[in-house]
């Protein structure tokens, strides 16, 4: 593998639309210059309309798969998407920074009542903040992003509270103040990332594929801020392919 083609690392659901999910992020790994490796969180069953079933992969070959990659492959980055619980990602971002202390780590935090999240107890804040200080980005909506605090802050004071552990990438899909504006937090700075485009279609899986393009930058050596100003591109591109909610990759 060249230098120039850095393994990276998607930990996430399968999908079989392939819309969303291990898919869809390898799919993006594919149109960057990085090589993508997958680890399967959990089978399900859906549409790009529905969801209907969740089938969880055991945590224990989730951490015999990480070991084996990390001692074989220098893995630049990770990507983690879908899990049933903070516990789960906790082992899981502890062993890759164990294996790996450098490596990147982008967290998608796919919040469904499906995969048993929950924010509601003191411990799992502290639990919650204890993991991102091990993360590098997180990329909620605005949806999400309220679901990661135990208290009634604004989703703006709940980014910026958030962003003293981790940088955080708040997305702009569900702003209905101003479709399409993201905001990245990364420590006392904010950047408003304006769309570069009006022209835009709903896609099943666009977060995945937002998360997994910033993982690809970030193997690349680009800084965070480069990283998703650069995935904001991708993502529109993505966006614009077709009128359906099942999207086309090409750069």
């Amino acid at each position: 593998m060249s230098a120039n083609h850095p393994f990276v690392l998607t930990i996430a659901g399968f999908d079989p639309l392939a819309g969303a999910g291990v898919l869809a992020d390898v799919k993006t790994f594919e149109q960057h210059p990085v090589y993508g490796f997958a680890i399967n969180t959990g089978n399900t069953i859906q549409t790009e309309d529905a969801f209907y079933e969740m089938q969880w992969t055991d945590l224990t070959f989730i951490l015999k798969s990480l070991d084996k990659l990390f001692k074989n492959y220098k893995i630049k980055a990770v990507k983690i998407g879908i899990i049933p619980s903070l516990d789960y990602l906790k082992e899981i971002v502890s062993t890759i920074k164990k294996l790996s202390p450098k490596t990147k780590i982008v967290w998608d935090p796919v919040l469904k009542s499906s995969t048993n999240f929950n924010f509601l107890t003191i411990e799992n804040q502290f639990t919650l903040i204890e993991i991102l200080k091990n993360i590098d980005l997180i990329t909620p909506n605005y949806n999400e992003i309220l679901q990661l605090t135990v208290e009634k802050y604004s989703i703006e004071n709940t980014a910026s509270i958030l962003s003293e552990f981790c940088s955080v990438l708040l997305k702009g899909g569900h702003n209905t103040d101003a479709i399409g504006v993201d905001f990245l937090y990364i420590k006392a700075n904010v950047f408003k990332l304006l769309p570069n485009t009006i022209i835009a279609f709903e896609k099943h899986g666009s977060g995945c594929v937002l998360s997994a393009a910033i993982t690809a930058n970030l193997a690349l050596e680009q800084d965070i801020k480069m990283a998703c100003i650069n995935a904001k591109k991708y993502i529109e591109s993505f966006l614009q392919s077709n009128p359906t909610k099942l999207g086309y990759h090409h750069v």
